[in-house]
């Protein structure tokens, strides 16, 4: 699977692992996610560009480098991104955020937009989309549809979990868009649940069925 990155970091495994349990609490869950999505920020974010800038030091000047170019924005795909988002903002605290609501129909599996909000003058800015699951990919590529069209200058894509059918909707819908997971799991089921999978993340971040 071209452009798709599994991050093995010993950390991300376990605390992965960890997740995954059935009898883990809301409050283990959350605070694991935002640990492990914290991990990984700092692997999505390793080919950030980069600029010379002149600064002063406490004793002279030297030429020091900062992120090229206009702020990071993190997409949340609703809801369940949202537990994504404090464990790289950890990392990025000055990326601005954007949310899209997706729901899938339950009949079709396909995603029905309800919300869109996203920060001014997305032209040439780096998106990081974060959502626990890929799992069919049909959410994941409509929301990188609706991305593209506001001329960032970059995408990527971090989850959780990824099941081998999400990421190859993802990657024919588009092939330019780096994956990043910190696991490839079996399959999906017939109800679009990834299989080992660690349920549903929304309803066990939040503690909602």
């Amino acid at each position: 699977m071209s452009n798709v990155t599994v991050i093995t970091h010993p950390l991300v495994q376990h605390k992965l692992t960890l997740m995954r349990k059935k009898d883990a609490s809301t409050n283990s869950f959350r605070r694991l996610l935002g640990e492990l999505s914290t991990l990984m920020a700092y692997e999505v974010t390793r080919d950030m560009p980069l600029q010379d800038v002149q600064i002063e030091t406490p004793l002279e000047t030297m030429t020091g480098k900062m992120i090229d170019g206009k702020k990071l924005v993190l997409v949340s795909i609703l809801r369940a991104g949202n537990g994504f988002l404090d464990g790289m903002l950890n990392v990025v605290p000055g990326a601005r955020v954007g949310h899209i609501g997706l729901y899938r129909d339950p009949a079709t599996l396909q995603p029905v937009e309800y919300y869109f909000k996203m920060p001014s003058e997305m032209d040439e800015r780096d998106i990081i989309v974060v959502d626990p699951m890929l799992a069919t990919g049909n959410s994941a590529a409509a929301c990188v549809d609706r991305l593209k069209k506001l001329n960032p200058r970059s995408i990527k894509f971090v989850c959780l979990l990824a099941a081998p059918e999400g990421i190859a909707t993802l990657q024919k819908a588009h092939p330019d868009v780096p994956i990043f997971t910190a696991a490839i799991d079996r399959e999906l089921n017939d109800h679009g649940y990834i299989l080992p999978g660690l349920g549903d993340a929304g309803d066990r971040i939040f503690g909602t069925k």
